[in-house]
């Protein structure tokens, strides 16, 4: 149809405006041909009358629908124009914050001036091996196919980012690497893709700048080659520079920065490394300070500093090399600083001592005088002459700066060089992808010689894009078979002429640099001259003479010609460059050696490239004056030549574009200034590709797509079934112009606005049928509300009536009632009147007579009190009186005394002087001694009966020592009794203090309390009353309290509760976390060990000759090998020496970091094996020790530790001699070489030989040892005969009867068959049969049983004593502490007391219980050991050759003859083992485990066999007692099922399969291992097969490793096989047909979601998950276990979809929500068909479930957002966030997501504290768990098919 046909009432146009560059607008009324004005509406309200050119007559740009805005590709859209381009990415950048947008093969990005969630790990996982049209625009993508493409096409790719300064380039291109190393990895293990990345902070730092329009500007152009192998992984990376800003050194503008390495110098400058350096602040700078901001906000210069020191480290730079560029960094900035005085107009100076000069002088290593000089004079040369002129200070200045732009440079160019090497790889390059980070279109008020060269390369690059779009399309057409016609496009070949052709701008350049006298203005005058109206790009401006115009592809351009020449010579006076290459300072005179000594960066690489920053080599040694007669290249013509080499680069490359644009000049995050987006665009080549698409076909269709869409316009009549013919026969119903359409062989092309036009049909047609659908759905409703109205009305009067009649009846009732209340009210009334009456006389009277007896009562008391007080006074005056005289008696009665003693002492001083006095004294002393004898009989006979108490007490010590005990317990019990009644005795004891002053106080106050007690009697009685109330509403409140407490109670206990839970499930996440960690740990181990035996089979590869030498034989590996070694991990490296010698002349080159990775490891594995050892030594230390302190049975112990230690012996004898004869054979190997080795007079020859013969002779000596002692056995058996005497029998019966266990009876059989070893000639010494020697033999060991019996006892009974005087001892202490602690308890107040002694009981509380789990602990453990060796000596006892059974009693061990050995046994049922000998075990894990078909054993035998025949074959090797051939069954077992797994690991039947049987093995460990634990489910026949000799729980534990790493591997494997069908089944293919309608694509086809042949579905699904369940169910998995299998299918299936959701604007609709949400319940359908839906399966698929949801509420008021954000528990607020963004409408009759409501959402999920991770992890494997699942089945029941070709075992 024409274009004017769409132009009716309600289309919406776009018009120009001067602010908003374009703005919407929609027709008041139908265009008709020949109108000159249109009506519009604004969206402001406004309306306008819009005129049309009255020349061109061209309508307004038509608005596209708003289904179409916000598509990915530009070129989807059905009308291509600039407008509709500036909305669709404003709607996509403001609306939906995505800053990628396609258009066509140009990816735009919009610098969004904030850091987004973006570009992690796992975005680039979920972007990695999708195709580009598959997923939402990003940069990952472009990455993402410019490595496919490599790949794939094998041909080189290229990346150019452009854009202007702050769009965004640097960071794109740095994604864009990051990308590349992530995904491609290096191909050896030198991280060459860190190096890579580590590149750009260094390359930042000296190359970008912050600018008034971006921070971190990059100053230069960059092209970096990323190279790759033939397995496209990083192999190193070149790059090239381009015109760096050298002017920047010395020059900043305002608001403008240096290069940040400056600056973060500066800022680093208090380092110790950098106090040489003598920096400061940045402002005290020349060359810092000029732009006045010296600070980035958000950046921190000293951590940039230390990010720059790292990657150059990374990078292979020295630090020594490092400090010297921060040397010459730091004397640049010196240099700035250097001050010129003028001394006249043509000469200066510079001031004495000048501080700059000096360190800039000491820095560089140069002469201060030299450089001093040669700062203000120059050195001029004539043909005939060279003088020296000195110069002005302005020229002085330009001179200094040129020299450090100058020295900038080349230290730019050094770094580059360095980065380069480093990069740099061995391997040969298969092929690269180039990143270029070039500089886009500018134009500033100024445009001097940079923008020049920039703009002249944006054109290069503009004719190359605009020539691969043009390519593209004509592709495209010739593809499809449509007629081609001529695009017109804009071809700027006409301004690259004018530029670089001859006689252009350049050359004409460089020809007036040639010129002696060649200024600014004579070469504009020759421009002028040349182009000015020749050229039409060219221009001259009006108001100057020094400039010029050129008609660029974007713009119109004036350059200023001022600075063009000596910008374009670069020159340096060379006097100063002399004076540097002489400096003492090394690394200086590296940066100006000669070019074809100092290699550029770019000429390192194969292709010879130089950049435009470095001068290519043209020096060579010819005379000194020939130089200075050649001219070097200039600046123009180096960039030329560069320019040149790039093109020729991207040529032979295949392109990628990505266009970066800056939304505005303020840096503001996520602000769109229309203005400076369409400049861009402009700029940039957007819009170019857009008109070139526009100019054909720009809407594209496959067949099915157009069917899909445009279904609802056909008529069923016009379906065929052939879609190609129906799609053709409704286009030409529809269109009626041909030419506005084509058919090609896949696709239907348009012309631009015909997909407008269709989808306004569809959109009509749609229309109408919902119209229909509204009427009857409205009438419908209608006369439901007006039935639902009739029906209501009806039980409203039903209603109504029966509650008036229930009125009626209760009016009746309440009069009756009425006359019957006022009855009894009126008959009480009455009578309380007359109760009121007769209780008032009452009171009265009780009153009066109360009175009357009072009075009589107090006359009465009066009286009584009258008479006492009487009578105590009479007493107390005769008390008197008697106290008065009996005082005057006694002192009368003492002075007449006192009078005698006076005249009795005179008379015995006399006497004393007399001799008689002594002679009676002597005799008195005489009869005293005779006393003090019978004193001391007496005391002697004391004595004797003390000593014979004493003795009595002696002998009661031990009952009282019992007593103790018991005494012990109760003193416990009274002890704690005694602390509750010593704080009772103390409370009472304050209680009897407090009532005897209370009894004092109240027996004063008692007559003043009786005197008025009856004035206060009445106010007491009030007082008792008020008390009550007062008591009552106190109990009230108690009540309250109660009640309150009791609430509290049930609160606390709550959240106690709640918190228990809270700790239990934060226990069982932590929990599940380890157990991850754990098995994350296996998986690296895994991997390393993978790794590690690949690196051996290259090695092994790698070496072209067998080794020569001994290899070891089964035997002696078996025999060396550690017993803790439980994979071939550390057997193989043991084995390397031996492997790896060989002459040096047959070896091949090796790769030294790989033997230097695989000798690392080996030492590594070599420390892991000492430490366990040193571990297990401090172990049997430690066992040692306590079985040193364990005494309690000596008598089983001693004769096996004996056994044990001279075995132990033996073997360490034997160990010795073995290593003494492998050493010797060693260096017998090692002395020749091989084909010498086995000659019959080789050393190593002889060796083996006489190693063969001493073997054969301890082999025959051997032999002879057991042959006697069987001679011997026999012999004693034949002696010992039932003759033997009763007595005989009867004394051994006994003795044997006071054994009081087996272990007992062992030992003295021990000890009976040692001393059988006699020789035989000493039995018959004593007599013929040997009985008395027998007996006597016997006798002696029961003696010695009896006597270590009595030791044991007595040390039994002294160490209880010993422990009950500690036990006292520590009573004692405890009850010295208790009283202590007391008394401390006493002196704190009564609350601090109570929490002390609750503290001090919990204290103790906790100790005892620590004690008694000790106790425990070891009680176990002892209980544990004992059944070891009950079990051990039960079997030893069992093999004794006597021929008794179990149940045979003590006593029959000499009665019953026994039998001789050679007789055989009874016939035994089988017992559930299989044996087989040494040799045979490698053929049976070959014939069980590595040439097993799992499919066969699954289907045809009992699941789980292989486990139960490797089980029962450990079983016999327990039962023999043979260690080693338990641990060599076990780990050739692991080692080979790591093997199959390795061979056949992406094989899911053969990964479940050793899963199932592993699980098997190791339950079957367990359920046999004796341990209670495993046994309850035991018949007791399994009990009896349980292990005896081993503890294999070590084993346990690697066979559950292993266990683990086989499920790791199994989820993996599912993950491979249903990787590919979960987006396509799960999202793309539509389960319920018709729900999402095919919108328009663009260029980057989607996949289609109409299922095709090969396109999965969600059956395919289904399918596969099918057969993976029955598969592990055929294998006998357990139940649980593939729980844990389903649960991690469906969580792989939920986040890949949830991932793939994130990343799909088109999948973000309501139809495609309903889609999920009925593939989500067939997987539920699915889960309950297999018993599945307890699995935590269904739980996995929250996210996605809720996600779905999401896309199918309401999405507008707030409540509709509270909803959201309730339902969607398990999804972050980054994804919620990011779905309602991403929500695009399928048909109009749905609405977009507003701002504001996804701002709201925001706001009320603020305080979530979720992961700000917005994709999933796909690869997140929950920790496995192995229950224990016993087996039902016997083993002696298990039969061995044929099939297994395992006939060499046999049952046992």
């Amino acid at each position: 149809m024409a274009a004017s046909e769409l132009y009716t009432k309600f289309a919406r146009v776009w018009i120009p405006d001067p602010e908003e560059v374009w703005k919407s607008a929609e027709l008041l009324k139908d265009y008709k041909p020949g109108d000159k004005v249109l009506l519009l509406h604004l969206e402001e309200g406004k309306d306008l009358e819009y005129r049309l050119d009255p020349k061109t007559k061209e309508l307004p740009h038509l608005r596209n629908p708003d289904i179409l805005v916000g598509e990915n590709d530009l070129t989807a859209l059905s009308y291509l124009h600039e407008p509709a381009v500036l909305h669709n990415l404003r709607v996509r950048f403001i609306d939906s914050k995505l800053i990628y947008t396609y258009c066509g093969i140009v990816l735009v990005a919009i610098n969004p001036y904030e850091q987004l969630p973006i570009y992690g790990e796992d975005i680039i996982n979920a972007y990695s091996g999708q195709n580009m049209g598959d997923m939402d625009p990003h940069i990952f993508a472009v990455a993402e196919e410019a490595y496919k493409q490599m790949a794939r096409d094998e041909r080189n790719q290229s990346i150019i980012v452009s854009g202007e300064s702050g769009a965004g380039k640097t960071v794109s291109a740095k994604y864009a690497m990051r990308y590349f190393a992530t995904v491609s990895g290096s191909a050896s293990e030198a991280n060459v893709e860190e190096k890579v990345l580590a590149s750009n902070p260094i390359m930042e730092s000296i190359g970008n700048a912050k600018t008034t329009r971006n921070d971190n500007s990059s100053r230069f152009g960059k092209y970096i080659e990323i190279g790759f192998d033939k397995r496209y992984r990083i192999i190193g990376a070149n790059m090239r520079t381009y015109l760096l800003e050298k002017s920047r050194v010395v020059f900043q503008a305002e608001e403008e920065r240096n290069y940040h390495i400056f600056y973060q110098l500066c800022a680093s400058a208090n380092l110790p490394e950098f106090k040489m350096l003598r920096l400061g602040n940045a402002n005290n700078f020349h060359y810092t300070k000029q732009g006045g901001s010296p600070v980035i906000e958000g950046v921190d210069d000293t951590k940039e500093m230390a990010h720059t020191r790292q990657a150059c480290t990374l990078l292979g730079i020295s630090e020594s090399y490092q400090m010297g560029i921060f040397r010459i960094l730091a004397g640049i900035l010196h240099l700035g600083n250097v001050a010129f005085t003028s001394r006249d107009s043509d000469s200066c100076t510079i001031p004495p001592k000048h501080e700059p000069l000096s360190i800039f002088c000491d820095l560089m290593g140069v002469d201060y005088e030299e450089m001093c000089h040669w700062l203000c004079h120059r050195k001029l040369a004539t043909t005939t002459e060279t003088y020296i002129k000195p110069i002005s200070k302005l020229q002085a200045t330009n001179a200094r700066d040129a020299l450090a732009k100058h020295i900038y440079a080349k230290l730019f160019n050094w770094i580059v060089d360095h980065v380069n090497q480093a990069l740099h790889s061995a391997v040969k390059q298969h092929s690269f992808i180039g990143v270029l980070d070039i500089y886009g279109f500018e134009t500033f008020e100024i445009n001097s010689f940079e923008q020049f060269c920039i703009n002249y390369a944006n054109e290069k690059l503009q004719q190359q894009f605009n020539m691969h779009v043009f390519k593209l399309e004509q592709e495209e057409y010739m593809k499809e078979q449509i007629p081609w016609t001529l695009i017109d496009f804009y071809d700027n070949q006409p301004c690259i002429n004018l530029i670089e052709s001859k006689l252009g701008i350049l050359d004409l350049l460089d020809e007036e640099c040639k010129m002696p006298k060649g200024t600014d203005d004579t070469w504009a005058q020759k421009l002028y001259n040349t182009h000015l109206n020749k050229c039409a790009l060219f221009e001259k401006p009006r108001l100057s003479n020094k400039a010029f115009i050129i008609q660029h592809f974007a713009d119109k351009v004036e350059y200023q010609c001022e600075g063009f020449l000596e910008k374009n010579k670069d020159t340096v006076f060379e006097e100063q460059i002399k004076v540097l290459k002489s400096s003492k300072f090394k690394m200086l005179p590296e940066l100006f050696q000669d070019d074809e000594k100092a290699i550029s960066p770019t000429s390192a690489t194969s292709s010879g490239r130089t950049p435009l920053t470095r001068t290519p080599a043209k020096l060579t040694k010819g005379r000194p004056g020939q130089t200075a007669k050649e001219h070097k290249k200039t600046v123009g013509h180096q960039f030329r030549n560069s320019l040149h080499l790039l093109m020729e680069t991207l040529n032979a490359t295949t392109p990628h574009y990505v266009r970066c644009i800056k939304p505005n000049d303020f840096k503001f995050p996520f602000t769109f200034d229309e203005k400076r987006a369409v400049q861009q665009l402009r700029a940039c080549g957007v819009l170019e590709t857009i008109r070139i698409s526009a100019a054909g076909f720009p809407s594209r269709w496959t067949y099915q797509e157009f069917f899909s869409r445009y279904r609802v316009l056909m008529k069923q009549k016009d379906v065929l079934s052939d879609r190609k013919q129906t799609c053709k026969n409704v286009l030409e119903k529809l269109i009626a112009d041909k030419d506005k359409y084509q058919f090609g062989k896949t696709k239907i092309f348009f012309r631009a606005g015909q997909v407008a036009y269709l989808e306004k049909l569809r959109a009509d047609k749609l229309r109408a049928a919902c119209i229909r659908i509204q009427k009857t759905i409205r009438g419908w409703l209608l006369r439901k509300k007006y039935l639902r109205m009739r029906k209501a009305a009806i039980i409203v009067q039903r209603y109504v009536r029966g509650y008036q009649a229930r009125c009626y009846a209760k009016f009746l009732r309440r009069t009756k009632a009425a006359t019957i209340i006022q009855k009894y009210w009126r008959m009480y009334i009455v009578r309380r009147r007359y109760k009121i009456k007769r209780m008032a006389t009452i009171v009265l009277q009780s009153y009066l007579r109360g009175y009357l007896a009072r009075n009589r009562y107090r006359k009465m008391l009066r009286e009584h009190k009258a008479v006492i007080i009487q009578k105590w006074v009479r007493g107390w005056l005769a008390r008197t009186y008697y106290r008065r005289s009996m005082h005057a008696i006694i002192y009368l009665q003492c002075c007449f005394r006192r009078m005698m003693a006076k005249r009795e002492l005179k008379k015995l001083k006399i006497e004393a002087r007399s001799v008689e006095r002594y002679k009676k004294l002597h005799i008195g002393m005489e009869n005293k001694i005779m006393q003090l004898q019978r004193k001391v009989d007496e005391q002697n006979k004391d004595y004797k009966c003390l000593m014979e108490k004493l003795t009595n007490l002696e002998g009661t010590y031990t009952s009282e020592t019992e007593k103790l005990r018991s005494d012990l317990e109760r003193l416990q019990l009274s002890e704690e009794e005694a602390k509750i009644a010593t704080g009772r005795v103390l409370s009472l004891q304050e209680e009897i203090a407090k009532l005897r002053k209370d009894l004092e106080q109240t027996q004063s106050e008692k007559k003043s309390i009786e005197e008025r007690a009856d004035r206060y009697k009445q106010e007491t009685e009030q007082l008792v009353s008020n008390l009550k109330e007062e008591n009552t509403l106190l109990k009230q409140e108690k009540e309250a309290l109660n009640h309150l407490i009791v609430e509290q109670a049930k609160e606390m206990t709550e959240t106690m509760e709640k918190k228990l839970v809270e700790e239990t499930k934060q226990l069982e996440l932590d929990l599940n976390d380890e157990r991850l960690r754990y098995q994350n740990l296996l998986n690296e181990f895994s991997r390393l060990e993978e790794r590690y035996d690949d690196l051996k089979e290259e090695m092994t590869l790698m070496v072209n000759v067998p080794k020569p030498g001994h290899k070891r034989t089964d035997s002696t590996h078996s025999s060396n090998e550690s017993e803790y070694t439980f994979s071939s991990e550390i057997a193989e490296t043991e084995d390397m020496p031996l492997r790896t010698e060989e002459p040096s002349e047959k070896k091949v080159p090796l790769d030294m970091s790989l033997f230097l990775k695989l000798q690392k490891r080996v030492t590594e594995l070599e420390q892991e094996k000492q430490v366990m050892q040193d571990e297990l030594d401090r172990k049997e230390e430690q066992v040692l020790r306590s079985k040193a302190k364990e005494e309690e049975r000596p008598q089983i112990r001693g004769a096996e530790l004996e056994y044990e230690s001279l075995k132990r012996q033996e073997l360490e004898s034997e160990n010795k001699k073995l290593k003494n004869e492998l050493n010797e054979l060693r260096k017998a190997l090692s002395e020749k070489s091989a084909p010498e080795v086995t000659a019959p007079g080789a050393p190593a020859y002889r060796v083996l030989m006489e190693q063969l013969t001493s073997v054969s002779e301890e082999l025959d000596v051997r032999k002879e040892e057991v042959l006697i002692l069987r001679s011997q056995l026999v012999s004693q058996k034949e002696a010992i005969q039932p003759k033997n005497t009763m007595t005989d029998s009867t004394i051994l019966l006994e003795d044997v009867q006071k054994m009081k266990d087996k272990g007992e009876i062992a030992q003295a059989y021990i000890g009976l068959k040692e001393t059988n070893r006699s020789p035989a000639m000493d039995c018959h010494e004593l007599n013929e049969d040997g009985e008395l020697w027998l007996v006597y033999e016997g006798l002696k060991q029961a003696n010695r049983l009896l006597e270590s019996q009595l030791q044991s006892q007595k040390r039994s009974h002294e160490n209880e004593a010993e422990a009950l005087r500690g036990e006292i001892q520590s009573l004692k202490e405890e009850n010295n502490r208790q009283q202590q602690l007391l008394a401390q308890n006493l002196q704190l107040p009564p609350e601090a007391r109570i929490e002390a002694s609750l503290q001090h009981e919990i204290t103790r509380l906790t100790n005892e219980n620590l004690d008694l789990m000790e106790q425990l602990e070891k009680q176990d453990k002892t209980v544990r050991k004992l059944k070891k060796q009950l079990k051990v000596f039960a079997k030893k006892i069992g093999e004794l050759e006597v021929g008794q059974m179990e149940n045979i009693s003590p006593g029959q061990i000499i009665d019953e003859p026994i039998r001789p050995v050679n007789i055989p046994r009874k016939e035994k049922d089988f017992q559930g083992m299989l044996e087989y000998k040494k040799e045979d075990e490698q053929k049976l894990v070959k014939n069980l485990i590595l040439e097993l078909k799992p499919r066969g054993v699954a289907v045809n035998l009992i699941p789980g066999l292989p486990a139960y025949i490797l089980f029962m074959c450990v079983r016999h090797a327990d039962y023999l007692n043979d260690d080693q051939k338990v641990r060599s069954l076990l780990t050739s077992t692991i080692n080979s099922i790591k093997k199959v797994l390795k061979k056949r690991g992406d094989d899911f039947e053969t990964v479940s399969f050793w899963l199932s049987n592993t699980c098997r093995f190791l339950h079957c460990l367990k359920q046999y291992s004796g341990e209670e634990g495993f046994m309850k489910h035991n018949t007791s026949r399994q009990n009896e097969h349980c292990l005896t000799n081993f503890d294999l729980a070590e084993y346990r534990q690697v066979l559950s490793d292993l266990a683990i790493q086989i499920y790791q591997q199994l989820v993996r494997v599912l993950e491979n096989i249903l990787q590919p069908m979960i987006v396509s089944g799960m999202l793309e293919h539509e389960t319920i047909q018709g729900v999402s309608g095919v919108k328009p694509t663009g260029l980057r086809k989607r996949t289609s979601s109409i299922a095709d042949e090969g396109t999965y579905t969600l059956d395919s699904i289904l399918r596969q998950l099918n057969s993976f369940h029955s598969v592990m169910c055929q294998h006998g998995m357990d139940p649980e276990l593939i729980k844990q299998v389903v649960k991690q299918m469906f969580y792989i299936v939920g986040a890949i979809t949830l991932n793939n959701l994130l990343l799909r604007k088109d999948m973000c609709s309501w139809s495609k929500g309903m889609q999920i949400r009925y593939n989500v319940s067939q997987l539920e359908e699915w889960l309950r068909d297999k018993n599945l839906m307890n699995s935590g399966a269904k739980e996995t698929l929250e996210p996605l479930i809720q996600a779905a949801q999401l896309l199918q509420v309401k999405k507008k008021t707030d409540d509709d957002a509270e909803a959201i954000c309730s339902m969607c528990s398990a999804l972050t607020t980054a994804q919620i966030v990011k779905v309602l963004n991403l929500y695009t409408p399928v048909n109009e009759f749905e609405e977009r997501v507003s701002v504001s409501f996804i701002r709201t959402i925001q706001m009320r999920l603020r305080d979530r504290k979720d992961s700000p991770q917005l994709l999933m992890d796909a690869k997140h494997i929950f920790p496995v768990t192995f229950p224990f699942n016993p087996s039902s089945l016997a083993l002696e029941t298990i039969q061995i098919p044929a099939s297994l070709g395992l006939g060499f075992i046999s049952r046992v």
